[in-house]
C-alpha cells in the first residue's frame, strides 16, 4: 500500500500532484471516484495554461523584441567552422542556471555571439526562468537616469535569474559606469548566472574601464565561469557578398 502511494505520488499527471503542484487546498480522497479522472484533465489544462501564461510574460519582459528572438534551432552552424559548436552546446545542456555558472563571448561583430547569448535566454525563459538582454550602453544609461540607482544595481544584480550583458566593449566607459556594472557583477557572482558578449579580448579590458573595475569584472567572472572566442567570417559580410 505504501509502495503504491509513492509511485502515485512520483507521476506529475497524479490528481495528488497536480493539486500539490497547483496549490489546491482539497485532499485528493475528498474527491469523488466519478469525479477524479475530468478534475484531473481539467487541472492537466490549468497548469498548461498557467505555463504558456508564465512563459509569455517573460517573453514579454526579457528585452528581447519578438521579432527578435533568437533560438539554438534557428543557428546556422554551418556558416563557420571555427565556432566551438561543442563547448557551446555542452554550456547549454549542463545545469548553468543552477550553478550560476557565467560565460563570456569574445568576438568581431557579425560571428553570431549576440545570436547564441539570445538562444541562451530563450532556453532560460522556456525553462520558467527570468532573463533579460540589454547592451552595456543600455544598462549603465538606465541606471544613471534612474532616481534610485542603488534599485536599479539591486535589480539587475539580485532579481534576474539570467542577465545578459551584449557589446561589451563598444563604447568607452567611465569610472561611474565601471563601478556601477561591477557592483551588479558582483551582487550576481555565484548566484545568478551572466552572459557577456564583446569584441575585446579581456587583456584589453583595461581600455574601456578606468580604474581597477576591469580587472575586479574578470576576476568575477572568471570565478565560475567560462570563455568562449568566436572566430572566423563575419555572417552579415557574407549575406551582402551573397
Amino acid at each position: 500500500m505504501t509502495t503504491t502511494t509513492k509511485k502515485q505520488n512520483t507521476d506529475p499527471d497524479s490528481l495528488d500532484s497536480l493539486l500539490e503542484e497547483l496549490e489546491f487546498k482539497t485532499p485528493s480522497e475528498e474527491i469523488s471516484n466519478e469525479r477524479r479522472i475530468l478534475i484531473g484533465e481539467f487541472l492537466k489544462t490549468e497548469r498548461k495554461l498557467r505555463h504558456d501564461h508564465k512563459i509569455q510574460r517573460l517573453l514579454n519582459a526579457c528585452g528581447i523584441r519578438p521579432n527578435q528572438i533568437r533560438t539554438f534551432e534557428g543557428f546556422d552552424w554551418a556558416f563557420n567552422s571555427k565556432i566551438s559548436k561543442n563547448d557551446i552546446l555542452a554550456f547549454r545542456n549542463a545545469d548553468w542556471i543552477g550553478s550560476a555558472q557565467n560565460i563570456v563571448f569574445i568576438g568581431d561583430p557579425g560571428l553570431g555571439k549576440t545570436h547564441i547569448a539570445k538562444a541562451l535566454c530563450y532556453d532560460a525563459m522556456m525553462k520558467g526562468e527570468s532573463a533579460y538582454f540589454i547592451s552595456a550602453f543600455d544598462l549603465i544609461g538606465r541606471i544613471k537616469k534612474s532616481r534610485h540607482p542603488e534599485t536599479k544595481v539591486n535589480h539587475y544584480g539580485s532579481n534576474i535569474k539570467v542577465l545578459c550583458i551584449d557589446e561589451l566593449g563598444y563604447t568607452q566607459q567611465n569610472k561611474e559606469a565601471g563601478d556601477l556594472l561591477f557592483q551588479i557583477i558582483a551582487k550576481r557572482n555565484e548566484n545568478l548566472p551572466t552572459i557577456i558578449t564583446t569584441n575585446l579580448a579581456p587583456k584589453h579590458w583595461g581600455s574601456i574601464f578606468t580604474g581597477p573595475a576591469a580587472s575586479a569584472i574578470l576576476d568575477r567572472l572568471s570565478h565560475n565561469g567560462k570563455f568562449v572566442t568566436v572566430e572566423g567570417p563575419s555572417y552579415r559580410t557574407r549575406k551582402r557578398v551573397k
